[in-house]
């Protein structure tokens, strides 16, 4: 068995990877933290972790408890992984952040996006990107393991075919998304409380949200991206617009993306309209495209689960690459319904 520590554990996207680990044939974890919850059973705050983690306790962190594991995952908010990759990298098998500290290839743009340098730039390089579907090949035997955000695995999944393919104008592609609230993260805030949300349908981030210039970077295109904050748990619906650069219909656009992901596990491409509901609670992505013949636009849309796919199943499914082993190990491909 690979021995695995999880740093910040207590929050949605490290609870989600508890769930996944306790699945895996290769995976035990035998240290969690969470400050804020030290000497807290895993299973006192989470009832639903009980049957795998028993009277396992959330830690406050300490290096030395980590140095020499197979695996170190981190779901931490931004700033805070910094630090510890720079501690734990070259130290354990693989080091995977799920936070944003290393999805960008220029450190500057951390300066403008995220408000504050970042200290440890020459680390940038030595973080793969995890999206597996797009970057497989740099995943494999990678030590270190950026994932991406839950908005920009979906959109950019979603749009890949066409950008890869050189099948776009120039035009920025436009990404609108409905997102749920665990993306917000555990901690309570005024606009996710349940009266806040509920029967609720908003706008946020409004020509400022950081996951734009990563989707940038993975697109190699302009994006306008505008999310908005759903009345549901969990969950990511990508509507993206784009130019085609020629001549394109309905049928060539389904059998771009059709093509292009013909082989992955984790792809359902299909003409039924995605839902988030059918892909809670796996690591699938559900997607469809379209012409309009009308404005000769392109639409392409994804729906996945972001604490998923969108997080710690993104996590999970490029450890399993870097490390070689069976890339589906402990991610279900089947959704929850009802």
């Amino acid at each position: 068995m690979l021995r695995v520590g999880i740093v910040g554990a207590s929050g949605y996207t490290g609870t989600e990877l508890l769930r996944l680990c306790a699945a895996h044939p290769e995976f035990e974890v035998v240290v969690a933290t969470g400050d804020s919850m030290a000497g807290t059973r895993l299973a006192d705050l989470y009832p639903n972790l009980a049957p795998a983690y028993g009277d396992l306790e959330y830690r406050a962190y300490d290096a030395a408890e980590f140095v020499g594991l197979d695996v170190v995952v981190m779901g931490l908010p931004h700033g805070t992984s910094q630090p510890i990759v720079s501690e734990l990298l070259g130290k354990v098998g693989v080091v995977a952040d799920m936070g944003a500290d290393f999805r960008l290839d220029e450190a500057s743009l951390y300066d403008e996006w995220y408000g504050a340098p970042h200290t440890c730039p020459e680390l940038l390089g030595q973080m793969a990107y995890g999206l597996p579907e797009l970057y497989r090949d740099q995943l494999a035997g990678a030590r270190g393991i950026a994932v991406p955000g839950c908005n920009p695995t979906a959109a950019c999944l979603a749009m890949a075919p066409f950008t890869r393919a050189g099948l776009l104008d120039t035009g920025p592609i436009i990404v609108d998304i409905a997102a749920g609230v665990s993306g917000a993260g555990r901690g309570p805030k005024a606009n996710t409380t349940f009266c806040a949300v509920d029967e609720n349908y908003e706008a946020y981030g409004i020509l400022t949200h950081r996951h734009t210039p990563e989707m940038e970077q993975v697109l190699g295109v302009s994006v306008l991206f505008q999310p908005h904050l759903a009345p549901m748990s969990r969950g990511i619906l990508a509507t993206c617009y784009a130019r085609p650069r020629g001549e394109m219909t309905s049928t060539d656009a389904m059998s771009a993306m059709q093509r292009f992901y013909s082989d992955e596990p984790f792809i359902t491409v299909d003409e039924r309209s995605p839902s988030t509901k059918a892909t809670m609670g796996s690591n699938q992505v559900h997607m469809t495209a379209r012409v309009d013949p009308r404005t000769g636009t392109l639409i392409a849309i994804a729906a996945i689960d972001n604490l998923t796919k969108g997080s710690a199943g993104g996590a999970v499914q490029s450890i399993n690459v870097a490390l070689g082993l069976e890339e589906t190990a402990g991610l279900p491909q089947i959704g929850l319904f009802p």
